[in-house]
């Protein structure tokens, strides 16, 4: 029994702490992408400083209005998501910033309760072995912005032919906007509807700027 726990430990906590030191070469997801794409992913990793705040507020805004506060999990969310579940025929998603970096860097796809559960387990962990700022800097780095296209630093120049330190807040919000569908998606030349999307974040955007979200992820 002691040496399941200590592998367990191992299993959990190694790859955070490797995480706090070294930038992931790759990940799970974007992996089994390249497989089923038949090509290569287009990335490039970026230095949290290097991302315009407005990208960074404009993700915790469209995925993660807890995220500088919680501990990896949205207790209220995924008890709200269990909830609405039980009358949808498709899934509402609860899962934090923190949740879907994991699940991103080490995971698999679907919706199963185990894979939700491994999930849970290694976000708490990550939050107690990362910063804040080190969890958005892998997640920025890791999203989806286009069929083989990853990170901040390709998605804003892809789109906008910009460095994606001098993203504004309509552009960002583009961006976030795109996150739930990136392979359809094209912030470059968005559809009324990811328009629509984008246009409700900024709200949003200017209130968590306001509220020093920024601040709250180096404390």
């Amino acid at each position: 029994m002691v040496w399941l726990f200590i592998v367990i430990f191992l299993f959990s906590a190694t790859p955070m702490l490797l995480l706090r030191y070294l930038d992931p070469p790759t990940s799970s997801f974007i992996l089994q992408n390249e497989k089923a794409a038949g090509r290569r992913a287009t990335r490039e990793w970026l230095a949290l400083e290097n991302i315009s705040e407005s990208l960074q507020l404009s993700v915790m805004a469209a995925e993660d209005q807890k995220f500088p506060f919680h501990h990896g999990l949205d207790i209220l969310q995924i008890r709200n998501a269990l909830l609405a579940n039980e009358t949808r025929s498709r899934p509402l998603g609860a899962s934090t910033i923190t949740q879907q970096t994991v699940k991103n860097l080490f995971l698999w796809g679907g919706q199963s309760y185990f894979r939700k559960g491994v999930e849970a387990w290694l976000a708490v962990w990550m939050e107690l072995l990362l910063p804040k700022y080190r969890i958005m800097e892998i997640y920025l780095n890791i999203a989806q912005w286009g069929p083989t296209h990853y990170g901040a630093k390709v998605a804003s120049s892809r789109y906008f032919s910009l460095d994606a330190a001098v993203l504004t807040d309509s552009q960002a919000a583009l961006l976030a906007a795109a996150l739930p569908s990136p392979s359809r998606s094209n912030p470059g030349q968005p559809t009324d509807y990811l328009k629509a999307r984008a246009d409700a974040l900024l709200d949003d955007i200017q209130r968590l700027r306001q509220q020093g979200y920024i601040v709250g992820l180096y404390l």
